[in-house]
C-alpha cells in the first residue's frame, strides 16, 4: 500500500552525510553530522514534537470555532422563511423556505465534517524553500483557515498539497523535508521525516527512520487504515489521473491497489464535487467481509457520499453472502446463462392453466396451449413481459374473435366482442393466473424445478449443467438465502421483464409484527446475523408472508430500477464473473471507471469471456493504466513462499518485489488429522506471542465448524486473543490482510475453490509478518 523510499538518508556516522542516533538526524554546513547523545536526541525529539503539538492544538481550536460558526448558520437558516400568516404562502415566502433548507443542509453537513475530524486531522508537514524564501505547509484531511483566512492546514487533495506525495530527491519540487505526523486523538505521538536534499540546512532536524517503513511495520487492525499520509509518487499519479474514461490499476498482492483506488474516489469527489457527488460514486468489492474492512477509509478522508457494496448487495432487495460450489458458479457466471434466462422470462407461471375457456357475447371461446403460446410469442416481440398485460389480453381477444366468428354472424360487431372479452371476469381470472406481472427473483426460482431448468437450457447447457443449476437454486430455496452469483441473474431478469408497478399498500400492525418475527427467524435459520443491507432497499413485500416460508423471505422487498452512477470503482476485478460485469454495466452506462485487479489471483477460470464482458461494460471510453510493482504488505519470506506456489501453475504471474524482511521463514508442517485442533491451538498461541495485531485462521469448508469452535474459545488460548483472532474462508480473504495467518489444508483449498491454485495464492499472501501452513494427514 506504500511505495519504497530508496533515497532515505539514513547514513551512519562514517563521515558520509547525516548522522543518525535514536531516530534524530542533524545536518551541518559540511554535510557531516555529529552523533548526539541519547539525552540530546531525546531532547531534540521532544522539542520537535512540542512544536508540532502547538500547531495541532491551534488547528483544533480553529476547528471548534468553525463548528460553532456552522451551528450559528444552522440557527440562522432555521429562522428564515418563518411567517405568522395562515393560508396561501407568497412567492417570497417560498424562496425563504428554500434558502432556509439550503442553509441548514450545508451548515449541518459542514458541522458533521468538522466534528468527526479528530484522529490524524493534521498528518503532514512540508518545509519548502525557493527563491522567495522558506515556507511551511501543513497537510491534512480537510482544509482549515484562521480568522485572517490564512491556511493552517491544506486539504490533501488540493494542488498545493501534491508535493507531499510527489516530491523526490531527484525532483524535490522545492521541498527540503517531508514530515509525517502520527496522532492519537488530538495528541501528536510521533513523527517520521524524509529528507529531499543532499545537505540539510543547519536548523533542520530530521526524525525517525522514514515514514514508509514505520507504516509498514505497524499491526493490522479490523479496518483498513487510510494511508493518505504515506502515499508515494507513482501512487499519487494514479490517484490524480483524469476522471474521464477507464483507469485501470494493476499489480500483485500487497501493492496497495485498493487503497490507491479508494483515495482516487475521494480525490474525484473533491476535484469535481458537482459531478461526482450529484451523480454518485459506487464502490464494489468481492464480499461483505471486504466492505466491512474498508468501510472506514473513505469517511476518514472526509467523503461519505459513496455507495459501498459487495457484489452480493448490488441489486436492491437482494442481499447475498453465500457462495455456490464451483460447478454452479461456473454455470451461473457464464454469459451462456443469458439464453436460459431469456427463455425463463418468456415462460408461463408454474401451475398456470393451459386453456382459456369463456362464453363471450354468446360465443364459446376455447384457446388451447398452442394458440396461447403463439399469441405469447407475438406479444413478447414488442413488449417487456411486465408491461405486456394490456397488449396480451387484446391479442388474445383478437385471436378469440378469429376462432369464434362464423360467416353468418354479420350482426356481431368485432369491437363489441373484443370489449366484452377484455372485461370478462373469466378472462380476468385467467390472465391473473396465466400472465400476471412477475418478480425477477420469482422467475429465477422457477428454475429450481429440474424439468423446467432442462427445458430452458436445451441446446445451451448440458443436461448435467442444467441439473447443477436446478440444484443450486433449490439450495437457495432450502436456505432462504441468495448466493452471490444469483444476484447478477436477478438483475438480468429484471432488465428483461421490466419493472413491476404496484400500488403502495398500507400495512397493519399485526402484519408489521409478523415481518419482524420473520426477520428474526431468518437470522436464526441461516445461522448468521443480517448483514448490512443497502440503506435504500425497502421492506415492502409484494404479498402476504407466512412463518417459516423461505420463499417469502427470498421475495421480500421490491427490485426497482437500478441506480446509475457518475463513477464506478471495482476492486478485485479479476474475480468478477461475466454476468456480474453486465450487472455493473447497467449502473455505469455514463460513468467513468476505476478498475483494480491482478489476473494471477483470479477465481474465474475463463478470463477471455470475462475480458469480453468487461470491455462491453466500458464501451468506447478511453483507457489508461497504472501498474504497482512493489509489495508492501508481505515480508519477503512470506511472499517468497507464495511466489513459489503460484509460479508452478501460473508462470506469467505478475510478481511484485517485497520490501521488508523479518528473518523468519513460514512454517510448513504435516500433522495427523485427528490431532489437528490441538495443533492449531499450539500454532495460534505461538503466533500470539510473536505479533501484536490480528491473526487469521484461513480454512476450507471441511474444517470450518471445528475452527469456529476454536476461535470462540480464543481467550482460553491467550488473554486478549479473542479480539485478535478471526476465522475466514479462502474466497472471503480476498482484499484482507493480517499480521499473521494459519493456513489450513492448502490442498483442500485448491480442490474446493473455483480458481484452484490462484485462490491458494491469495490465501498465502494475506500475512504481513508470520505465516504457518498446516497440512492434515489422514
Amino acid at each position: 500500500m506504500l511505495a519504497p523510499r530508496p533515497w532515505r538518508t539514513d547514513r551512519t556516522a562514517d563521515g558520509m552525510g547525516d548522522s543518525v542516533s535514536d531516530g534524530v538526524v542533524t545536518g551541518d554546513d559540511t554535510g557531516r553530522g555529529d552523533v548526539p547523545s541519547d539525552e540530546a536526541a531525546a531532547e531534540s525529539l521532544a522539542r520537535e514534537l512540542a512544536v508540532e503539538q502547538a500547531h495541532v492544538d491551534r488547528v483544533h481550536a480553529e476547528l471548534r470555532k468553525a463548528g460553532e460558526r456552522a451551528r450559528l448558520v444552522e440557527i440562522e437558516g432555521m429562522s428564515r422563511g418563518r411567517t405568522d400568516r395562515t393560508g396561501d404562502i407568497r412567492d417570497e415566502e417560498v424562496s425563504g423556505l428554500f434558502a432556509r433548507d439550503a442553509l441548514v443542509f450545508r451548515a449541518g453537513q459542514r458541522r458533521h465534517d468538522l466534528e468527526r475530524q479528530h484522529e490524524g486531522l493534521v498528518f503532514g508537514r512540508l518545509d519548502m524553500e525557493d527563491s522567495h524564501g522558506r515556507e511551511v505547509r501543513y497537510v491534512g484531511r480537510l482544509g482549515v483557515r484562521d480568522d485572517d483566512y490564512e491556511p493552517l492546514v491544506i486539504d490533501w487533495r488540493a494542488p498545493a498539497a501534491s508535493p507531499f506525495y510527489r516530491a523526490t530527491p531527484v525532483d524535490p519540487q522545492s521541498v527540503l523535508r517531508r514530515r509525517v505526523l502520527r496522532s492519537r486523538g488530538e495528541t501528536v505521538i510521533g513523527a517520521e521525516d524524509d529528507l529531499m536534499v543532499a545537505d540539510a540546512p543547519d536548523d533542520l532536524v530530521v526524525l525517525g527512520e522514514g515514514a514508509l517503513m514505520a507504516a509498514l511495520g505497524r499491526s493490522r487492525s479490523a479496518h483498513m487504515r487510510d494511508i493518505v499520509a504515506t502515499i508515494q509518487a507513482d501512487q499519487d499519479e494514479a490517484i490524480r489521473a483524469p476522471a474521464r474514461g477507464v483507469t485501470e490499476i494493476t499489480g500483485g498482492p500487497g501493492t496497495g491497489k485498493t487503497v490507491v483506488a479508494l483515495h482516487r474516489a475521494a480525490y474525484l469527489l473533491y476535484s469535481d464535487r458537482r459531478r461526482f457527488e450529484g451523480g454518485g460514486v459506487l464502490v464494489v468489492g468481492p464480499s461483505a467481509a471486504y466492505t466491512a474492512y474498508i468501510e472506514r477509509v473513505l469517511p476518514s478522508l472526509g467523503e461519505d457520499s459513496v455507495a459501498l457494496r459487495a457484489l452480493g448487495d448490488v441489486v436492491d432487495a437482494c442481499t447475498a453472502g453465500r457462495l455456490d460450489p464451483p460447478s454452479a458458479a461456473a454455470v451461473k457466471g457464464s454469459l451462456r446463462i443469458r439464453r436460459v434466462l431469456a427463455r425463463a422470462a418468456r415462460d408461463t407461471i408454474p401451475g398456470a392453466p393451459d386453456t382459456l375457456r369463456a362464453m363471450v357475447s354468446g360465443r364459446a371461446v376455447r384457446l388451447e396451449r398452442r394458440r396461447l403460446d403463439r399469441v405469447r410469442s407475438q406479444v413478447l416481440r414488442r413488449h417487456h413481459r411486465n408491461s405486456s398485460q394490456d397488449a396480451m389480453v387484446l391479442a388474445l381477444a383478437a385471436d378469440a374473435w378469429t376462432q369464434a366468428r362464423r360467416p353468418e354472424d354479420r350482426d356481431v360487431d368485432r369491437e363489441e366482442f373484443i370489449a366484452t372479452f377484455v372485461d370478462h371476469r373469466d378472462v380476468e381470472a385467467f390472465m391473473h393466473a396465466w400472465w400476471r406481472p412477475v418478480d425477477p427473483r420469482e422467475v429465477l426460482l422457477w428454475l429450481a424445478d429440474a424439468r423446467r431448468a432442462r427445458r430452458c437450457s436445451r441446446g445451451v447447457l448440458t443436461e448435467a449443467e442444467a441439473d447443477v443449476l436446478a440444484a443450486s437454486l433449490q439450495a437457495t430455496l432450502d436456505t432462504g438465502t441468495w448466493s452471490v452469483a444469483d444476484v447478477a441473474l436477478v438483475d438480468d431478469l429484471d432488465a428483461r421483464l421490466g419493472e413491476v408497478k404496484e400500488m403502495p399498500v398500507e400495512r397493519g400492525f399485526f402484519e408489521i409484527e409478523e415481518l419482524d418475527e420473520l426477520e428474526a427467524q431468518r437470522s436464526l435459520r441461516v445461522g448468521v446475523p443480517e448483514r448490512n443491507a443497502p440503506a435504500h432497499s425497502a421492506l415492502t413485500p409484494t404479498r402476504h408472508l407466512t412463518h417459516g416460508d423461505a420463499r417469502d423471505v427470498l421475495l421480500r422487498g421490491h427490485v426497482g430500477r437500478p441506480s446509475e452512477y457518475a463513477h464506478v470503482l471495482v476492486d478485485e476485478a479479476q474475480d468478477v464473473f461475466p454476468m456480474q460485469w453486465r450487472m455493473l454495466a447497467r449502473r455505469g452506462r455514463w460513468a467513468s471507471w476505476t478498475v483494480v485487479g491482478d489476473l494471477a489471483q483470479a477465481s474465474w477460470e475463463d478470463l477471455d469471456e470475462a475480458e469480453k464482458a468487461r470491455e462491453e461494460a466500458f464501451g468506447s471510453a478511453p483507457r489508461r493504466a497504472f501498474h504497482m510493482a512493489t509489495n508492501y504488505r508481505n515480508a519477503k519470506e512470506v511472499f517468497a513462499y507464495a511466489e513459489k506456489v503460484v509460479r508452478e501453475h501460473v508462470p506469467d504471474a505478475d510478481i511484485p518485489a517485497a520490501v521488508r524482511e523479518t528473518g523468519v521463514d513460514p512454517v510448513d508442517v504435516t500433522v495427523p488429522a485427528d490431532s489437528l485442533d490441538a495443533t492449531v491451538r499450539t500454532h495460534v498461541a505461538e503466533l500470539a506471542d510473536e505479533v501484536d495485531g490480528s491473526i487469521a485462521i484461513i480454512a476450507p469448508a471441511r474444517w470450518a465448524a471445528s475452527m469456529a469452535d476454536l476461535v470462540a474459545a480464543a481467550e482460553d488460548i491467550a488473554p486478549g486473543l479473542g479480539a485478535r483472532l478471526v476465522l475466514v474462508d479462502p474466497l472471503s480473504s480476498k482484499g484482507l490482510e493480517y499480521d499473521a495467518t494459519v493456513v489450513l489444508d492448502p490442498d483442500e483449498i485448491v480442490a474446493e475453490s473455483p480458481g484452484g491454485v490462484r485462490v491458494l495464492y491469495v490465501v498465502l499472501t494475506r500475512a504481513a509478518h508470520r505465516m504457518h501452513v498446516l497440512r492434515p494427514e489422514d
